[in-house]
């Protein structure tokens, strides 16, 4: 069947094939043009992909006949190629080799476990910001990252070297999305002569970031990826397709983070999860690439699963300024123009909902201080802050009485006296993937301190600053340009190439800082051109947190407390003692793009990315072996050989789930950040008293993302985040549960629990694991015992994540919840399961309390067959083990 639609064109003489999607839609009756762009992708995809094993003729008939209000079906996906970050790379890693072991054990070869689609994996995640305010901040960061991480990157070196189709792009090189976008994405690749679109998934939510120069992709869980790397299809539900219609022209002020935070919250509000996003119309051509790419990098904020911008003509120009070969920007024109997937504007498909952005509407914003999708314009941003302090605890509101904001308390610094006052803008941080991969606002930035330097202001040495860019690009054009000079005597000097504030590595703030708002209860604010501000996330210090355009976190460091309007108060006083205001500092439109276009040339990207992968001298210098097998070392505290393959000898059997105790009671809203923190570990904790049995120092703890390899530190980190509400722990923040009666840390209960031979459950309300994909938040759970989740709703990684581990996921029917029905926690929990499962179906809970019974109905959060196939075999790592091995599953 598949060769049926096979289409040849011709580039520069050759031949080329490509699976011609429009023959398929016309021979089954269907216009090409009624499917959205990314449908189209997709339905290549099956059609290249066809076997009649995992993906079957059901499949692609289904897609083409694809009913945008009410798709039905499934898509078994199969990516081109998989990206990683180091933080979830290396669990990633760590999982394939101890899958070797597993194989061999069973009588089979290690050789059998490799990726069979590229794989890239960007270190960008282990770099923290312990010194700043210097021009040696980059150099002594990674010196400390360096002996940091030595044990990660020697397993990562060895991996390497013993992986075939796998590369790794060294530490202090740039942000694993920008680089992906400009430099690792063929947009379309060309294989043997068959022609087809990059596809991609990466063990990072903000993959969607790929979308903006119209390659699909989007954030999976390490687990997800792992299969997809060993050639197991991704199973989803066909998706809806919401249509984002933009009109009109961005006003002067208004930059891409202002749009990108603007449809993150339009989007929110439209409820878009789980949903496909296109964006269309004829303010499309408005928009740079890098705009989109800030658009697109969002969709897990505003919650779904990609963000898709098509391609057309600045996809091409973008190729061309990254310094793409002609032949690939050819290639990439001829086949989506010959294949139907060239955008073009005078006709949209049918979305199944669509929903109309004005740009001209945007206005300078800032969202906060706990999510991303809380906009507020920067107008109202002073008034918002105020009265998130007396609202009552909640995303918007910390609680606090009137007399909060009269808190002031005075410090030295340098020999001299500083007063701090809530609102005080801790930390201000040019940061994140999200931002740093665009010229225009940094730029922006760059300017806006060349003009406050010329006007004599200066920002509080109190204040924590920081500039960590995507790539070295940035760094070319900020250089050449001359504006680094200016944002240095701001305090932006560079902090190092990766994620840092964004992610948590924001390091500690000056001593002085920090003890004065310990001591004093102070509340202060973290300022960051991020795409993550959730609770605990930036800093454990620091309770207000707000993104901000990377202009707008230099006018906030320059104000110094978020008390200021930065649309009527003065930022300051010039030389000659006359108020300066943010719109006598902000650069024009046309000052910014004049900027762009004289420094950031096909040059800059050409010098930068030709020796990417070897001209790091620290990365070249570590020594490591070349072996099929990892030598796992016992005494290693970042790698250890996980146990997820020891109960292999078990029947494969679904059975019902008897007597669980409840191990913790969320609300709503519960991220991975709650669940499987990155950031740093705390001193007394399950985690840090692991550490220190192990001769660890606090100051060498490092966090838990860098030692993500390590499931006993990672186990014991689940649900350890200082912000976790847990219900069952009589009001106490934290990572603490109820063990008989008895008060202790979670991790420790649950050890308890399975001494006990007792199974867990978590109870939680409405978005259920929202935030990045951490495949830990899945893995953690499934080491604690848990062997159920009910919530209100799930967010899609973590769902998947969740069966791929063997966890159950359960939803409240529609109207219901834990505490409608009456549940405490303090119940025991039967789960009456078929031993054949059907994809959707209703099963009874009996939660008993005493002689108190209640018995109610819940949704069976199994959203494909494979999910019944993954939770039957205990997760998917040993269903592809039994694969490989040749045993039934």
């Amino acid at each position: 069947m598949k060769n049926d639609f096979l289409s040849t064109i011709v580039l520069n003489g050759k031949n080329f094939s490509y699976f011609d999607i429009a023959k398929i839609c016309q021979v089954k009756g269907r216009d090409i043009r009624e499917l959205p762009y990314s449908i189209r992708i997709l339905l290549e995809s099956l059609i290249r992909q066809l076997d009649d094993v995992d993906v079957t003729k059901y499949h692609v008939e289904n897609l083409v006949s694809y009913k945008a209000e009410h798709p039905t079906g499934e898509v078994p996906f199969k990516p081109s190629r998989v990206i990683l970050q180091d933080f979830t790379g290396v669990p990633v890693l760590v999982d394939l080799a101890a899958m070797r072991d597993a194989v061999v054990k069973g009588g089979g070869s290690a050789e059998q476990i490799n990726p069979e689609i590229p794989v890239d994996l960007v270190i960008d995640h282990s770099i923290q910001v312990d010194v700043f305010g210097t021009e040696s901040a980059f150099q002594q960061n990674m010196e400390l990252e360096f002996e940091r991480n030595n044990e990660r990157y020697q397993f990562l070196k060895w991996a390497e070297g013993s992986f075939q189709s796998f590369r790794a792009v060294p530490p202090a090189t740039g942000i694993i999305h920008q680089v992906n976008l400009e430099f690792l994405s063929e947009v379309i690749i060309e294989k043997d002569g068959l022609l087809y679109p990059d596809s991609m998934f990466g063990t990072d939510s903000h993959t969607t970031m790929i979308n903006g120069i119209g390659v699909l992709g989007w954030g999976v869980g390490g687990i997800e990826a792992e299969a997809a790397m060993l050639g197991e299809p991704s199973y989803f539900s066909v998706p809806q397709v919401v249509g984002v219609k933009l009109t009109g022209k961005m006003p002067k002020l208004a930059t891409a983070t202002d749009l990108a935070l603007k449809v993150t919250q339009l989007l929110r509000q439209a409820n878009v999860v789980g949903k496909f996003v296109e964006f269309f119309g004829p303010g499309l051509a408005q928009l740079s690439l890098a705009d989109r790419a800030t658009v697109a990098n969002m969709a897990p904020e505003y919650g779904a699963t990609c963000g898709y911008f098509p391609i057309d003509e600045e996809s091409l120009a973008y190729m061309a300024l990254t310094n793409r070969s002609q032949e690939q920007i050819e290639r990439t024109e001829t086949y989506t123009r010959a294949n139907s997937l060239f955008y073009q504007d005078e006709m949209h498909p049918t979305y199944t909902e669509i929903i109309e952005l004005d740009l001209s509407q945007l206005r300078p914003s800032i969202a906060g201080p706990k999510r991303p999708q809380d906009l507020i314009e920067l107008s109202e941003a002073a008034s918002a802050f105020r009265a998130s302090l007396t609202n009552p605890v909640g995303v918007q509101g910390f609680g606090l009485d009137q007399e909060e904001n009269l808190k002031r308390v005075t410090i030295e610094m340098d020999g001299q006296k500083e007063e701090l006052a809530t609102g005080h803008v801790a930390l201000a941080a040019i940061t994140s993937c999200t931002n740093t991969s665009n010229p225009s606002v940094l730029i922006a930035a760059g300017l806006l301190a060349k003009n406050a330097v010329e006007k004599g202001l200066s920002v509080s040495k109190s204040i924590k600053t920081s500039l960590a860019p995507g790539s070295k690009v940035v760094s070319g054009y900020l250089r050449q340009s001359g504006l680094q000079t200016y944002l240095d005597q701001l305090g932006f000097h560079l902090v190092g190439y990766g994620c840092t504030t964004c992610i948590g590595n924001s390091g500690d703030l000056p001593a002085a800082v920090a003890e004065a708002i310990q001591e004093e209860d102070l509340l202060v604010a973290a300022v960051l051109s991020g795409n993550r501000n959730f609770e605990g996330r930036i800093n454990p210090l620091i309770k207000a947190n707000y993104l901000a355009s990377p202009p707008l976190v230099v006018a906030y460091a320059l104000a110094g407390n978020m008390n200021l309007d930065l649309t009527r108060d003065p930022l300051g006083v010039d030389h000659d003692g006359q108020a300066v205001y943010l719109e006598d500092i902000m650069p024009s439109r046309d000052q910014i793009e004049d900027y762009i276009a004289k420094y950031v040339t096909p040059q800059l990207f050409k010098e930068e990315y030709q020796t990417v992968f070897t001209d790091s001298p620290a990365w070249n210098a570590i020594e490591t072996e070349t072996s099929a097998r990892y030598q796992w070392d016992s005494a290693s505290t970042y790698i250890q050989n996980p146990p997820y393959f020891e109960y292999m000898d078990r029947p494969l059997a679904i059975e019902s789930l008897k007597d669980l105790v409840v191990l913790a009671k969320f609300g709503d809203s519960v991220t991975t950040d709650h669940i499987s923190p990155a950031g740093n570990i705390a001193r007394l904790s399950p985690a840090a008293q692991y550490l220190e049995e192990n001769g660890i120092s606090y100051m060498d703890f490092n966090s838990y993302g860098s030692r993500r390899g390590n499931h006993e530190v990672m186990m014991r980190g689940t649900f350890a985040n200082i912000r976790i509400k847990n219900e069952l722990a009589e009001g106490k923040i934290g990572g603490w549960t109820k063990y008989k009666d008895q008060l202790m840390p979670i991790y420790d209960a649950a050890m308890h629990y399975q001494a006990d031979g007792v199974g867990s459950i978590v109870i939680a309300g409405k978005d259920y694991g929202m935030g990045s994909s951490r495949d830990w938040a899945a893995k953690g759970s499934n080491l604690l015992g848990v062997k159920a989740v009910l919530a209100e709703s799930f967010e899609r990684i973590h769902r998947s994540n969740l069966v791929m581990m063997g966890i159950l996921p359960l939803q409240f029917l529609d109207g219901e919840t834990a505490d409608s029905l009456g549940l405490t926690g303090r119940e025991r929990y039967d789960v009456e399961l078929p031993s054949h499962p059907q994809v959707g179906q209703k099963v009874l809970v009996r939660a008993s309390s005493g002689d108190a019974v209640t018995e109610f109905w819940v949704k069976l959060r199994f959203d494909a067959v494979s999910d019944i196939r993954y939770y039957r075999n205990g997760g998917i790592l040993p269903m592809v083990v039994r694969k490989k091995l040749g045993e039934q599953i």
